[in-house]
């Protein structure tokens, strides 16, 4: 088995759609990036390459190439998982953390959505605040960590 850490944060900003683990969120200001600033998929995405001992999501999908602007997440996953193809996805565990908006209530829909991505995968999606300290809890950023478990898939 192999483990892999994810992490990734980006500025809130005015102006651009919120997308957090692949759906849409209903909130006045989205995530400022090269792609579609979806912080959790990024996460999740550097999470598999590291565990897979594949580089980052930098190395894969840099923002000094044009063809990637406004790439989203969730093709950004399916890309990497293509190349995953020896490994099972094992449970995979991610903990947003925002002062808004609240995702209390979109956890469950969150977490079915990305084990959809991942064909199945278990997920768990935690959400916390920053109580008030730092640029997410200062209301100017979102920021994502996530665990995922890769297990070789036995040959034939």
């Amino acid at each position: 088995m192999s483990v892999g850490f994810g992490f990734d944060i980006h500025r809130l900003t005015a102006g651009r759609p919120l997308w957090l683990g692949g759906l849409r969120i209903d909130h006045s200001r989205g995530l400022e990036g090269h792609s579609d600033g979806d912080v959790l998929l990024h996460a999740v995405i550097d999470a598999l390459l590291g565990a897979a001992g594949k580089g980052d999501i930098g190395d894969r999908f840099p923002d000094s190439d044009p063809k990637f602007r406004g790439i989203a997440g969730a093709d950004m996953l399916a890309s990497v998982l293509g190349d995953l193809k020896a490994w099972k996805i094992g449970i995979v565990d991610i903990t947003l953390v925002a002062e808004e908006p609240k995702l209390g209530a979109r956890k469950r829909e969150i977490a079915e959505h990305v084990s959809r991505l991942l064909g199945g995968s278990p997920v768990n999606v935690k959400a916390k605040t920053a109580e008030g300290l730092g640029p997410v809890g200062h209301r100017e950023a979102i920021a994502c960590f996530a665990v995922v478990e890769l297990v070789p898939r036995e040959t034939p």
